[in-house]
């Protein structure tokens, strides 16, 4: 629970190994339509996994992405699965 309510702050914060920042960077930028999967964020993913473990994350941060447009559109209740609050969140950063 605790990585999970560090999640806004995991490029600083000492609970994320380098792996799993590279991951949430790669996560975000594959979220944020604002953002791209530059080739530097792409690089940095490559030196923690593989060709099979990118297409992995690659194909689990796509579906989640997709649940999360289509349970918002269709107004389903996450039933307190994520214990994040959204409106903890900055506005640009929903």
């Amino acid at each position: 629970m605790e990585k999970v309510l560090a999640l806004a702050g995991f490029r600083g914060s000492p609970l994320f190994t380098e792996r799993e920042r590279a991951a949430l960077e790669y996560a975000e930028r594959m979220t944020d339509t604002r953002l791209e999967v530059n080739d530097a964020c792409f690089e940095e993913v490559r030196r923690h996994f593989d060709d099979a473990e990118i297409v992995s994350l690659t194909s689990a941060v796509a579906m989640q992405n997709y649940h999360s447009k289509f349970n918002g559109a269709l107004r389903v209740d996450v039933n307190g699965v994520c214990p994040l609050q959204l409106d903890r969140l900055a506005p640009d950063r929903r």
